[in-house]
Protein backbone atom coordinates (compact mmCIF):
# COMPACT_ATOMS: atom_id res chain seq x y z
CA UNK A 1 0.00 0.00 0.00
CA UNK A 2 1.21 3.49 -0.86
CA UNK A 3 -0.14 6.32 1.26
CA UNK A 4 0.14 10.08 0.98
CA UNK A 5 1.03 11.96 4.14
CA UNK A 6 -0.06 15.44 5.10
CA UNK A 7 2.27 17.17 7.54
CA UNK A 8 0.50 20.18 9.13
CA UNK A 9 2.34 23.49 8.97
CA UNK A 10 3.05 23.76 12.70
CA UNK A 11 4.44 20.21 12.82
CA UNK A 12 6.62 20.92 9.79
CA UNK A 13 7.97 24.12 11.36
CA UNK A 14 8.12 23.30 15.09
CA UNK A 15 7.83 19.53 15.67
CA UNK A 16 9.24 17.78 12.56
CA UNK A 17 10.18 14.75 14.67
CA UNK A 18 6.45 13.95 14.94
CA UNK A 19 6.15 13.57 11.17
CA UNK A 20 9.39 11.59 11.09
CA UNK A 21 8.00 9.22 13.73
CA UNK A 22 4.78 8.76 11.77
CA UNK A 23 6.75 7.86 8.64
CA UNK A 24 8.90 5.46 10.65
CA UNK A 25 5.79 3.64 11.91
CA UNK A 26 4.08 3.52 8.51
CA UNK A 27 7.19 2.16 6.81
CA UNK A 28 7.62 -0.46 9.51
CA UNK A 29 4.10 -1.65 8.71
CA UNK A 30 5.00 -2.00 5.04
CA UNK A 31 3.42 1.17 3.70
CA UNK A 32 5.10 3.11 0.95
CA UNK A 33 5.02 6.76 1.98
CA UNK A 34 4.58 9.57 -0.54
CA UNK A 35 5.25 13.16 0.55
CA UNK A 36 4.44 16.07 -1.72
CA UNK A 37 6.96 18.80 -0.78
CA UNK A 38 4.68 21.49 -2.23
CA UNK A 39 2.11 21.01 0.55
CA UNK A 40 1.67 23.74 3.14
CA UNK A 41 -1.57 24.15 5.10
CA UNK A 42 -5.14 22.86 4.99
CA UNK A 43 -6.59 26.34 5.63
CA UNK A 44 -7.86 25.79 9.16
CA UNK A 45 -6.16 28.80 10.85
CA UNK A 46 -7.70 31.25 8.39
CA UNK A 47 -11.10 29.54 8.54
CA UNK A 48 -11.22 29.61 12.35
CA UNK A 49 -10.26 33.29 12.34
CA UNK A 50 -13.18 34.08 10.02
CA UNK A 51 -11.18 34.55 6.82
CA UNK A 52 -13.17 32.11 4.71
CA UNK A 53 -12.07 33.47 1.34
CA UNK A 54 -8.42 33.05 2.29
CA UNK A 55 -9.14 29.61 3.78
CA UNK A 56 -10.80 28.57 0.52
CA UNK A 57 -7.75 29.68 -1.46
CA UNK A 58 -5.44 27.61 0.73
CA UNK A 59 -7.91 24.71 0.65
CA UNK A 60 -7.97 24.74 -3.15
CA UNK A 61 -4.19 24.33 -3.16
CA UNK A 62 -4.52 21.48 -0.66
CA UNK A 63 -7.12 19.67 -2.78
CA UNK A 64 -5.04 19.94 -5.95
CA UNK A 65 -2.01 18.50 -4.15
CA UNK A 66 -3.82 15.34 -3.09
CA UNK A 67 -5.52 14.19 -6.26
CA UNK A 68 -4.15 10.66 -6.17
CA UNK A 69 -6.88 8.31 -4.95
CA UNK A 70 -4.84 7.12 -1.98
CA UNK A 71 -5.24 7.29 1.77
CA UNK A 72 -4.01 10.60 3.20
CA UNK A 73 -2.57 10.07 6.68
CA UNK A 74 -2.15 13.04 9.01
CA UNK A 75 -0.66 13.22 12.55
CA UNK A 76 -3.26 15.74 13.66
CA UNK A 77 -6.91 15.10 14.44
CA UNK A 78 -7.47 18.84 14.23
CA UNK A 79 -6.34 19.15 10.61
CA UNK A 80 -7.87 15.85 9.52
CA UNK A 81 -11.13 16.81 11.20
CA UNK A 82 -11.13 20.20 9.49
CA UNK A 83 -10.81 18.62 6.05
CA UNK A 84 -13.54 16.08 6.78
CA UNK A 85 -15.99 18.43 8.48
CA UNK A 86 -15.47 21.90 7.04
CA UNK A 87 -14.35 21.45 3.45
CA UNK A 88 -18.06 20.93 2.61
CA UNK A 89 -18.68 24.47 3.89
CA UNK A 90 -16.09 25.80 1.45
CA UNK A 91 -16.43 23.57 -1.60
CA UNK A 92 -19.95 22.10 -1.77
CA UNK A 93 -21.36 22.71 -5.25
CA UNK A 94 -18.14 24.45 -6.28
CA UNK A 95 -15.95 23.66 -9.28
CA UNK A 96 -13.94 21.42 -6.93
CA UNK A 97 -16.96 19.56 -5.54
CA UNK A 98 -15.92 16.11 -6.77
CA UNK A 99 -12.26 16.67 -5.94
CA UNK A 100 -12.98 17.78 -2.38
CA UNK A 101 -15.25 14.77 -1.83
CA UNK A 102 -12.39 12.47 -2.81
CA UNK A 103 -9.95 14.18 -0.47
CA UNK A 104 -12.54 14.17 2.32
CA UNK A 105 -13.03 10.40 1.88
CA UNK A 106 -9.30 9.64 1.80
CA UNK A 107 -8.25 11.76 4.79
CA UNK A 108 -7.42 9.82 7.99
CA UNK A 109 -5.95 10.78 11.33
CA UNK A 110 -2.90 8.64 12.12
CA UNK A 111 -4.29 6.46 14.95
CA UNK A 112 -7.60 5.99 13.16
CA UNK A 113 -5.69 4.77 10.11
CA UNK A 114 -3.59 2.31 12.14
CA UNK A 115 -6.49 0.79 14.08
CA UNK A 116 -9.40 0.92 11.64
CA UNK A 117 -7.73 0.66 8.23
CA UNK A 118 -4.54 -1.34 8.80
CA UNK A 119 -6.13 -3.20 11.76
CA UNK A 120 -2.90 -2.85 13.76
CA UNK A 121 -2.81 -2.21 17.50
CA UNK A 122 0.63 -3.49 18.56
CA UNK A 123 3.60 -1.71 16.99
CA UNK A 124 6.21 -3.44 19.15
CA UNK A 125 7.05 -0.13 20.81
CA UNK A 126 8.74 0.16 24.20
CA UNK A 127 8.65 3.18 26.50
CA UNK A 128 9.34 2.74 30.20
CA UNK A 129 7.35 4.93 32.55
CA UNK A 130 3.85 6.18 33.32
CA UNK A 131 1.76 7.94 30.71
CA UNK A 132 -1.50 9.84 30.71
CA UNK A 133 -3.52 10.69 27.62
CA UNK A 134 -5.10 14.03 26.73
CA UNK A 135 -8.19 13.98 24.51
CA UNK A 136 -7.96 17.04 22.28
CA UNK A 137 -11.26 18.77 21.53
CA UNK A 138 -10.69 18.20 17.81
CA UNK A 139 -10.00 14.49 18.23
CA UNK A 140 -12.90 13.84 20.57
CA UNK A 141 -15.62 16.12 19.27
CA UNK A 142 -14.84 16.72 15.61
CA UNK A 143 -12.91 13.68 14.42
CA UNK A 144 -14.64 11.51 17.06
CA UNK A 145 -11.81 9.23 18.16
CA UNK A 146 -11.40 8.15 21.77
CA UNK A 147 -10.59 4.45 21.99
CA UNK A 148 -8.10 4.22 19.11
CA UNK A 149 -5.19 6.08 20.77
CA UNK A 150 -5.76 4.26 24.03
CA UNK A 151 -5.79 0.82 22.39
CA UNK A 152 -2.43 1.60 20.78
CA UNK A 153 -0.89 2.99 23.98
CA UNK A 154 -2.02 0.02 26.05
CA UNK A 155 0.15 -2.24 23.85
CA UNK A 156 3.36 -0.22 24.40
CA UNK A 157 5.72 -2.36 26.45
CA UNK A 158 6.84 -0.80 29.73
CA UNK A 159 4.26 2.01 29.59
CA UNK A 160 1.63 2.16 32.31
CA UNK A 161 -1.28 4.32 31.25
CA UNK A 162 -3.31 6.20 33.86
CA UNK A 163 -6.40 8.28 33.11
CA UNK A 164 -6.36 11.81 34.46
CA UNK A 165 -9.43 13.55 35.82
CA UNK A 166 -11.40 15.53 33.23
CA UNK A 167 -9.30 14.20 30.36
CA UNK A 168 -12.00 15.29 27.90
CA UNK A 169 -11.97 18.97 28.91
CA UNK A 170 -10.18 21.58 26.80
CA UNK A 171 -6.54 22.37 27.59
CA UNK A 172 -7.09 26.02 26.68
CA UNK A 173 -5.31 26.14 23.32
CA UNK A 174 -8.11 26.61 20.80
CA UNK A 175 -5.91 28.32 18.21
CA UNK A 176 -6.38 32.09 18.37
CA UNK A 177 -8.27 31.65 21.66
CA UNK A 178 -4.85 31.42 23.31
CA UNK A 179 -4.00 34.92 22.11
CA UNK A 180 -7.39 36.58 22.48
CA UNK A 181 -8.12 35.18 25.96
CA UNK A 182 -4.67 34.57 27.39
CA UNK A 183 -5.55 34.46 31.10
CA UNK A 184 -8.42 32.01 30.55
CA UNK A 185 -6.26 29.89 28.26
CA UNK A 186 -3.44 29.71 30.81
CA UNK A 187 -5.88 28.84 33.59
CA UNK A 188 -7.33 25.98 31.56
CA UNK A 189 -3.84 24.75 30.75
CA UNK A 190 -2.86 24.85 34.42
CA UNK A 191 -5.89 22.76 35.38
CA UNK A 192 -5.06 20.20 32.71
CA UNK A 193 -1.43 19.95 33.82
CA UNK A 194 -2.44 19.69 37.48
CA UNK A 195 -4.65 16.72 36.60
CA UNK A 196 -1.86 15.10 34.61
CA UNK A 197 0.64 15.54 37.44
CA UNK A 198 -1.76 13.96 39.95
CA UNK A 199 -1.61 10.68 37.99
CA UNK A 200 2.12 10.44 38.65
CA UNK A 201 2.76 10.41 34.90
CA UNK A 202 6.15 10.91 33.29
CA UNK A 203 4.60 11.46 29.86
CA UNK A 204 1.64 13.55 28.70
CA UNK A 205 0.52 12.10 25.36
CA UNK A 206 -1.92 13.29 22.71
CA UNK A 207 -2.81 13.04 19.01
CA UNK A 208 -2.53 16.80 18.64
CA UNK A 209 0.74 18.70 18.81
CA UNK A 210 -1.11 22.02 19.04
CA UNK A 211 -2.45 21.05 22.47
CA UNK A 212 0.93 19.66 23.51
CA UNK A 213 2.66 22.87 22.41
CA UNK A 214 0.32 24.93 24.58
CA UNK A 215 0.72 22.68 27.62
CA UNK A 216 4.48 22.36 27.15
CA UNK A 217 4.78 26.13 27.41
CA UNK A 218 3.21 26.03 30.87
CA UNK A 219 5.23 22.97 31.88
CA UNK A 220 8.52 24.65 30.96
CA UNK A 221 7.61 27.96 32.59
CA UNK A 222 6.72 26.25 35.86
CA UNK A 223 9.61 23.74 35.59
CA UNK A 224 7.31 20.73 35.97
CA UNK A 225 8.84 17.28 35.57
CA UNK A 226 6.54 16.10 32.79
CA UNK A 227 7.41 15.36 29.16
CA UNK A 228 4.92 15.90 26.35
CA UNK A 229 4.91 13.37 23.50
CA UNK A 230 2.84 13.00 20.37
CA UNK A 231 1.49 9.47 20.09
CA UNK A 232 3.52 8.90 16.91
CA UNK A 233 6.70 9.48 18.92
CA UNK A 234 5.56 6.97 21.53
CA UNK A 235 4.72 4.32 18.92
CA UNK A 236 8.12 4.81 17.27
CA UNK A 237 9.98 4.35 20.56
CA UNK A 238 12.15 1.38 21.49
CA UNK A 239 12.82 -0.13 18.07
CA UNK A 240 15.04 0.66 15.11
Amino acid sequence: MIVDIFVPCFIDQVYPQVAESMVKVLEKLGCGVNYNPEQTCCGQPAFNAGYWAEAKEVGEKFIREFQNDRYIVCPSASCAGFVKNYFPELFHNSSLHNEFKQVQKNMFEFTDFLVNVLKITNLGATLNGIGTYHDSCAALREYKIKSEPRVLLEKVKGLEMREMNDTDTCCGFGGSFTVKFESISVGMGKEKIDNAVKTGANYLISTDTSCLMHMEGYIKKEKIDLKVMHIAEVLASGWE
